[in-house]
């Protein structure tokens, strides 16, 4: 039994003189951390929108005067210039009209050339008591019949020949022509199934409506100004296309929409873009960025410094008793390579730019400035 005993606590002291020999491990070191400043500065809020690209706009071609087209002078979706004939409508109707106004112009000239001799002749002869006073009265009054008649005679022939020049349709405008739905020898004109032949977008300049929620446009709009003066609300107007690539022109505010989106509740601003090349087309997607009301002061951060995951914004910062401490932001805008933040940080505090991956709540860390 004493020998149990004895090598019972012999087992025990070279088992407590293993353990206090055992090395223990060493503490693992502070993370070293990538870390910036998050600066105020003074910035406008830049929004970016969705839209569509629309001709500024759209001349439509009427014929005028009704008859059997004759001719079509242009080609579908073509460019044309102001001035350009693109339809002829079968003039020989109207120009019997004019032949038949011209020859009742000279019949009336007649009778009017014929009354004034009357009445050239008359007056002497009144004045000689050869006729009465009646009779002169009404060679007077034949004369002016006859004279007003020729006036008459005058404007239906004007009128005449303006119908006929309206069997020519020219372009109104320089843009892109449509394709008309009519045909060679179809009857055209007013209270036909042709009473519009085609239409011509004006491509100089295109518009894409830019709109804002009504709770951000009162904040950002000047106070005491009236909702349709909107210029100057703007600026830094910039179109990209669905291909990523930035439009090289600068946009500029064109008008304000009367109403305002019972729907959406937003305000939509219309603005332009300058189109000389003709590179911009009417349905077109567009995204346009621009900076809406004056500069005030934001907090921004490097981009690298946000984390964006499942819906959800955040930063790492350092406290000033180095430790790393998670944040769920609210971001605003971008600008070039800086983030801008609504709520969650404030000026002055150090977020981790990199090196976020193994940081946990209250780890000491070593920053480093970036």
């Amino acid at each position: 039994m004493c020998k149990i005993i004895t090598s019972l606590l012999l087992a025990a002291a070279l088992l407590a003189a293993g353990c206090e020999s055992r090395k223990k491990p060493e503490a693992m070191p502070p993370l070293r951390v990538v870390t910036a400043r998050a600066a105020a500065d003074s910035l406008p809020v830049r929004m970016s929108f969705i839209g569509y690209l629309e001709s500024n706009y759209d001349a439509v071609i009427q014929p005028r005067v009704n008859g059997y087209l004759a001719s079509k002078r242009y080609e579908n979706g073509m460019p044309v210039k102001k001035g350009q004939l693109l339809f002829t409508i079968d003039p020989v109707q109207l120009s019997t009209t004019m032949l038949a106004a011209e020859a009742a112009l000279q019949s009336a000239r007649a009778q009017e050339i014929e009354a004034k001799n009357n009445y050239e002749r008359a007056v002497p002869l009144s004045k000689i008591n050869a006729i009465s006073r009646s009779q002169l009265d009404q060679y007077t009054a034949q004369y002016e019949a006859a004279a007003a008649a020729v006036r008459s005679a005058e404007q239906t022939l004007r009128n005449a020949q303006l119908e006929v020049g309206y069997t020519n349709l020219y372009a109104p405008i320089d843009g892109i022509i449509e394709h008309t739905p009519a045909h060679v020898g179809d009857y055209v004109g007013p209270g036909t199934q042709f009473s519009v032949l085609t239409t011509i977008s004006n491509l100089d300049t295109m518009t894409v409506d830019v709109a804002i929620p009504m709770s951000q446009y009162l904040s950002y709009a000047a106070p005491g100004r009236s909702i349709y003066e909107n210029d100057g609300l703007l600026s830094d107007i910039r179109l990209t296309l669905a291909d990523g690539v930035q439009y090289p022109l600068e946009g500029r505010y064109d008008y304000t929409r009367k109403d305002v989106s019972n729907t959406t509740g937003t305000i939509v601003l219309v603005v332009m873009f300058p189109n000389p090349d003709l590179t911009l087309k009417a349905g077109q997607f567009a995204r346009v960025e621009a900076n809406v009301g004056g500069a005030r002061p934001r907090i921004v951060v490097p981009q690298q410094a946000v984390d964006q995951a499942q819906g959800l914004n955040s930063v790492w910062i350092v406290k000033p008793d180095s430790t790393a401490e998670y944040r769920r932001v609210e971001l605003g805008d971008t600008y070039g390579k800086m983030w801008c933040i609504e709520s969650g940080v404030g000026a002055g505090e150090t977020v981790v730019v990199s090196g976020r991956q193994k940081l946990r709540d209250g780890m000491k860390v070593v920053p480093v400035k970036e």
